[in-house]
């Protein structure tokens, strides 16, 4: 009896000496385990979509739930530092758990040093009576100067994603003066035509969007972009069936359909009177999380990426294709069936790129 009250006397002593020690050891564990910030740059960050971008990176949905992160707010216009400054004091005050610092500034190198992940949505805006042609010679110089910047002092392995229009031609001009980024680092978004198609075709199907799969957006993001069906499924309760087969109205899937996800931008804009942000931002997202993370087994998504001649589209051609993502890397889907039908869309949209191509080409040589 006497040993038993001994013991117990020991364990009251020891007891607060065991919970600290345990206290400290857990603490110290999670020091260890907590990841290294990602630093995220977002140009165009005064704009629209940037205001709607930046809460959902600080709250994990680009790159997930326990991925801290460091946010490089950048833009153009030197009169947008002040409008920087306020969205800056927005993110400190939202107090987001993962976001663990923000720099804002219009000085691109300080914007591009150090980042692991760049967002261009920065651009200049085509205006009422202006030719794409017009908005795209301006665009040049502008992104010439930024790829420079991000060749320059960005983190060897970053992850480009370009969203400003025409964004193809100016993931191009990003290529070519990145040169010490990697190829395959530098994308395009068309995540957002995608998006829109898959929700047409889950609205015709009556499923949810979810459950639909496996569309492709081939080309251009501009009026010109293929949103092909012919290989998209959905989940019914008895298992994945064929879109093409459940709609089974050809005309509308060559016409209403098409003409509806290439001109939704326009729909948006005479409803709104502003164009796209929310969706944009959270396309935007959704193309950089399944880039990082990976797409599921049996799931591809539409990326515009440097084309390798597949399907018969021009190498170095900054193209939208069907890709798997897979460790940080992506690889364009091969094998995929094209009909007549799909070859003329996707060779007009082929047609326009390289046309766009040679127009910045020729604006460059004026530099």
């Amino acid at each position: 009896m006497e040993y038993l009250e001994l013991l117990l006397k020991g364990l009251v002593v020891l007891f607060p000496f065991a919970f600290c020690w345990m206290l400290i050891t857990y603490k110290w564990s999670f020091r260890k385990t907590e990841k290294e910030p990602i630093k995220v740059l977002v140009t165009g960050a005064a704009g629209q979509i940037g205001y709607a971008i930046l809460p959902m990176i600080a709250r994990g949905v680009m790159l997930g739930p326990d991925q801290p992160v460091t946010l490089h707010l950048f833009d153009n216009i030197k009169q947008a530092n002040e409008a920087l400054n306020g969205i800056k004091m927005e993110l400190i005050d939202a107090a987001f758990p993962l976001l663990k610092g923000v720099i804002a500034t219009t000085d691109i190198v300080e914007a591009c040093k150090n980042v692991n992940i760049a967002v261009m949505l920065g651009g200049f805006l085509r205006k009422e009576g202006m030719e794409r042609m017009d908005m795209m010679s301006k665009n040049v110089s502008m992104y010439m100067t930024q790829a420079s910047a991000l060749g320059k002092h960005a983190a060897a392995d970053c992850k480009v994603l370009v969203f400003a229009k025409p964004s193809n031609t100016n993931a191009l001009i990003l290529k070519e003066f990145a040169s010490s980024i990697p190829e395959k680092n530098i994308t395009c978004l068309t995540r957002l035509d995608h998006n829109r198609a898959l929700n047409q075709i889950a609205k015709r199907l009556k499923v949810h969007a979810s459950d639909v799969k496996n569309i492709i957006i081939w080309g251009n993001h501009s009026s010109t972009h293929y949103p092909d069906v012919n290989h998209a499924t959905f989940t019914t309760k008895n298992g994945e069936r064929l879109v093409r087969e459940h709609v089974a109205d050809d005309h509308w899937l060559k016409t209403e359909f098409i003409n509806t996800v290439q001109h939704r931008g326009l729909a948006i804009i005479k409803a709104r009177k502003a164009s796209s942000a929310l969706s944009a931002a959270s396309a935007a997202c959704d193309h950089v999380h399944d880039w990082v993370f990976g797409t599921p087994k049996g799931t591809w998504v539409s990326m515009g990426v440097c084309s390798d001649g597949s399907y018969g589209i021009e190498p170095g051609l900054i193209y939208s294709f069907p890709v798997k993502c897979e460790n940080g890397k992506w690889s364009i889907v091969q094998g995929l069936k094209i009909d007549e039908f799909s070859r003329a869309k996707m060779d007009a949209t082929a047609k326009e790129l390289i046309e766009e191509a040679s127009f910045a080409k020729s604006c460059l040589n004026e530099q």
